[in-house]
């Protein structure tokens, strides 16, 4: 009997295709090098499932288990002994047909594994270091005790530096504090010995005066002072200074000079002024006798004249007064000092 239903079409092995659950369209595929335009940019990959996927995923493993291996031996471990069954390794893909890796790869590529074919043990060792055999931990340990060592010898040569530097300062501190006191005596004893020198001098020019200078008596009692108050005097006070003595005793010239007044005056008795070369006066008062006349020279020490009692007196003395060139009375005693002569 003849079915009204059609006949089935016959199936094509390229007429529908199902993988991992995705249909496809029928038709037939044949690439040529003008229909395929060159891949550029990012293009999306479709995913792969089943034993294609795993076996990447198994070869990425592979690598890093190669990689911690060679570690393992790198810090003194035993090597991982890593074992695959045939069929995942005949079933690993390779490099060159995976999309978009292939058109990297080239023949300078390929000769690259070739240097890193030495063994993870030998990373950072020198030539010699790889021919001894020396451990690369143990070449690692040396080195960072060595920068350790360096570090350690840098800090300890800066503390000595420091520390030197330090005692350099102190050093010159107490240095400049000895030169201090060494600059502090010798000023001392400069001006002591500056100080000596002008005590010297002017001992030295006080004996030159002495010796051209002269006390106008001797044997004397020095009786009233210059300034002394009382009703003896008519002014009220001493004009000069008072040497008691014996009747008739010579009485000298103080010092060079000229004879400006010699006679009787009234209070003074007799009275003899002699004046030096400045300008200064010598009064000689209450003489018993005059042995000079006016504008006689007279030298240091020579006798002008005779202690007595002539004038306004208690008894025999020689009143001395000193002058300045204007008239003006000064103490006698200071004015004897001051030309070495102690009264």
């Amino acid at each position: 009997m003849a079915s009204n239903q059609p006949a089935p079409e016959a199936v094509s092995p390229f007429s529908a295709d199902t993988y991992g659950g995705a249909e496809r369209s029928t038709g037939e595929w044949n690439p040529t090098a003008e229909s395929i335009r060159p891949v550029r940019g990012k293009h999306r990959v479709a995913k792969q499932r089943g034993l294609a996927r795993s076996s990447t995923v198994l070869g990425v493993g592979v690598i890093a288990a190669v990689g911690a291996g060679g570690m393992a031996t790198a810090q003194d471990k035993a090597p991982v002994s890593i074992s695959l069954p045939d069929s995942i390794v005949d079933n690993l893909p390779d490099a060159k047909s995976l999309p978009g890796v292939g058109s990297l790869m080239s023949d300078e590529a390929e000769a690259a594994p070739v240097a890193a074919s030495a063994p993870l043990t030998t990373a950072g060792l020198t030539t010699a270091e790889a021919e001894q055999g020396t451990d690369a931990g143990e070449a690692l340990r040396a080195r960072i005790l060595q920068q350790a060592e360096q570090q350690q010898a840098s800090a300890d040569a800066e503390a000595k530096a420091a520390a030197e530097k330090a005692a350099a300062e102190t050093a010159a501190a107490e240095a400049k504090k000895q030169q201090d006191e060494a600059e502090a005596e010798a000023a001392a004893k400069k001006k002591a010995a500056e100080e000596a020198a002008k005590k010297k001098k002017e001992a030295e020019r006080l004996a030159k005066l002495a010796a051209s200078f002269s006390l106008p008596t001797f044997s004397y009692t020095i009786t009233s002072t210059y300034g002394q108050s009382g009703a003896l005097w008519s002014s009220g006070q001493h004009t000069g200074l008072d040497f008691a003595g014996s009747a008739g005793a010579p009485l000298k010239a103080v010092h060079s000079g000229t004879i400006t007044s010699a006679g009787y005056s009234g209070s003074y008795g007799y009275r003899t002024v002699l004046e030096l070369e400045d300008g200064t006066e010598i009064w000689y008062a209450h003489q018993s006798s005059i042995e000079v006349s006016v504008g006689q020279k007279v030298t240091t020490g020579q006798t002008i004249g005779r202690m007595g009692d002539s004038g306004n007196v208690t008894g025999v003395h020689l009143h001395l007064e000193v002058r300045t060139a204007g008239g003006s009375a000064m103490d006698p005693m200071a004015w004897l000092n001051s030309k070495g002569l102690n009264v």
